[in-house]
């Protein structure tokens, strides 16, 4: 795989120009095929991308994220990033302050969210772009944060950052220098709490999906959380199982096949999404809006916020 530190160099601005005329690829067409008009809602391609690099209208979010090491993304975004994209720090810009009870990535007040985003150039005429280089892990979070304060408008780089320079892209150190802009923002419902999941533990208004690994799921080999296992009656989907060997989203009518499967004839309001801390739930929510599954749910504090009320039932083993 391509040493995006090492192997991507600065392109000149000509260069780009040819980059960006390149044709579309089959992956770029069918993901073309989320987008009404210009507006990119699940998905864009590394190609769609760079044609609209110094567009106004296109804002870039650069979300590299380790859980285990806050400061990875803005060190790999100090070192090279596409041109022009702001930074969006998963802990500090995609959450909000830490109380002890409320999980490890609790949703920030969503004016200080908007707030946050203007100043960063997003208004509502805004085409938001998020990437990382986890499969869209981080970026998942950034997409489903930008709808729940009511902006359709934003994708998620498919392939991310290993995409990006693996197509020889531009890549660069420069710092934007963002026009703040108003965005009005007006945030949803879209979510539940951790109330809401146990009243419907054993209802069949919920459909609760955990998006962590199967050992994580199962109460094995813990090593994030101080409490293994899961919500009683939540199913397993790992959200890496969403992407292909080559890290880019499988197709519409396979995730269409395997979450069908998962939920059965569930309405899919009913579906509640979670994870450890609300983050790479968001991956499969954006897996069933690309396959056409629109309207779930994410608990946003997940397992990590459950596991600090002591009174709440913990499993292990099979769902």
């Amino acid at each position: 795989m391509w040493d995006a530190a090492a192997g991507c160099a600065e392109v000149p601005r000509s260069r780009m120009r040819d980059l960006c005329s390149a044709s579309l690829d089959p992956q770029s067409l069918r993901l073309t095929t989320h987008a009404s008009g210009m507006n990119y809602t699940t998905l864009i391609s590394v190609a769609d991308v760079a044609k609209h690099l110094g567009n106004a209208d296109f804002v870039i979010f650069d979300c590299r994220h380790e859980l285990t090491n806050s400061e990875f993304g803005p060190k790999a975004y100090a070192e090279s990033h596409i041109p022009g994209a702001r930074f969006a720090h998963v802990d500090r810009d995609l959450a909000g302050p830490l109380t002890g009870k409320n999980g490890r990535h609790p949703l920030p007040d969503p004016n200080a969210f908007i707030d946050w985003l203007g100043r960063m150039g997003v208004s509502d005429d805004s085409q938001v772009v998020g990437y990382d280089h986890a499969g869209g892990t981080y970026a998942s979070r950034l997409w489903w944060m930008l709808r729940w304060v009511g902006h359709q408008k934003v994708a998620v780089v498919d392939g991310g950052w290993q995409a990006w320079t693996a197509a020889g892209q531009p890549v660069t150190k420069e710092l934007p220098a963002p026009a703040p802009a108003k965005l009005s923002g007006k945030p949803d419902r879209s979510w539940v709490d951790a109330a809401t999941v146990a009243e419907r533990l054993k209802s069949k208004e919920m459909v609760l999906i955990d998006a962590r690994s199967n050992d994580r799921f199962h109460g094995r080999n813990e090593t994030i959380d101080p409490v293994a296992g899961h919500i009683p009656g939540a199913l397993n989907r790992f959200f890496k199982d969403n992407l292909n060997a080559q890290g880019h989203f499988r197709s519409p009518e396979e995730l269409r096949a395997d979450f069908k499967s998962l939920v059965g004839d569930a309405s899919p309001e009913k579906v509640v999404h979670q994870c450890g801390s609300g983050v790479s739930a968001c991956h499969n929510l954006l897996a069933m809006e690309i396959a056409g599954i629109k309207g779930t749910r994410l608990y946003p504090g997940s397992w990590s916020e459950w596991i600090t009320d002591p009174s709440r039932p913990v499993a292990t083993g099979s769902a």
